[in-house]
């Protein structure tokens, strides 16, 4: 696969600062070091910035700090989505200009009472492409444009998952690549994001897995290169619902992982299928991570998410 890189692997880990690093967002980030290392190659940090209106104050810096008493460090400088607004302009007018986007004048309330059945993702809701042969410019606001989609499956090979197949016009319809507000959508800057940094493996949560086809249609008509893809499995709560922003905190500015991240990082490397030896207790980060890059293997992946477990969880159940 042809690359920015030159051939060797680049991974990242993309957090967006609206809250704290939690059990989930770890879990993620390691999973990525460890992949991209074990592969002699380079790992990154974009801080995913695009939303202003849900960012919190100094929460970018706060998972920075938190990941470095991980030993999480990154190569190179941190990137930040907001500073790439005219490269997102740039592939967004290039799709404007082939006649892919469409302006749409629906709201997210017409667009839900349309929907045939309940979708848990608001922008996975198939739009109907009402909007398609062009809106009312006289009495119609603008509130998205959209990209076409075709009526065909979207295939490709995720480590963990295999083969995944995803029929656009069933799943997402013409979904939003620049809202009316003139901000870009998710799916579009991360497309940028990725082949502007070289990334060529992209290592993250099972909840983005269903937005990858979209990712990889835009990937398509932009003619970039397709990353590989692995998504890894969920960290859920004890009833067994993926964690939120506000379960399992581990943040530095609070002070609710300082000495407990050698224990908690070798519960990171269990749930991800690998097997720590007892050796390792009491390590510090950097060995448990260099011994997690040695072992790491995506076929060890489990095939489902679940709890993370350690010999004391007390800790682990903090929440702020």
């Amino acid at each position: 696969m042809s690359n920015k890189s030159g051939g060797s692997v680049v991974g990242r880990f993309a957090p967006s600062p609206t809250g704290a690093l939690h059990t989930g967002s770890l879990v993620a980030a390691v999973g990525s070091y460890l992949m991209a290392k074990q592969r002699g190659g380079r790992w990154l940090l974009r801080v995913d910035d695009l939303d202003a209106n849900r960012q919190v104050p100094g929460m970018a810096d706060d998972i920075m700090r938190a990941l470095e008493l991980f030993g999480l460090l990154w190569d190179g400088e941190v990137a930040y989505q907001s500073r790439h607004r005219e490269e997102y302009l740039h592939y967004f007018e290039l799709l404007q200009q082939a006649g892919m986007l469409y302006t749409c004048g629906c709201s997210r309330k017409e667009i839900a009472r349309s929907a045939s059945a309940p979708h848990q993702e608001d922008d996975a809701i198939p739009y109907s492409g009402r909007c398609r042969g062009g809106i009312n410019a006289a009495t119609a606001v603008i509130r998205s444009w959209r990209v076409r989609v075709p009526d065909e499956e979207i295939s490709f090979l995720d480590l963990r998952r295999g083969t995944v197949c995803q029929k656009l016009s069933t799943v997402s319809g013409d979904f939003i690549l620049r809202r009316g507000d003139g901000e870009f959508a998710y799916q579009l800057a991360v497309v940028v994001d990725d082949y502007l940094a070289g990334v060529n493996q992209v290592v993250r949560g099972e909840d983005l897995l269903s937005s990858t086809p979209r990712q990889i249609y835009l990937q398509r008509l932009l003619s970039l290169p397709r990353p590989d893809y692995c998504h890894l499995p969920l960290v859920t709560g004890s009833d067994g619902a993926k964690l939120s922003k506000r379960d399992n905190l581990l943040s530095h500015q609070l002070g609710t992982i300082s000495g407990r991240e050698p224990a908690l990082l070798l519960a990171v490397l269990s749930f991800l299928g690998l097997n720590p030896p007892n050796e390792l207790t009491g390590s510090s980060c950097h060995t448990i991570l260099q011994w997690g890059v040695s072992h790491f293997s995506p076929p060890l992946l489990p095939v489902r998410g679940g709890s993370i477990s350690t010999a004391s969880t007390e800790w682990l159940k903090m929440s702020v």
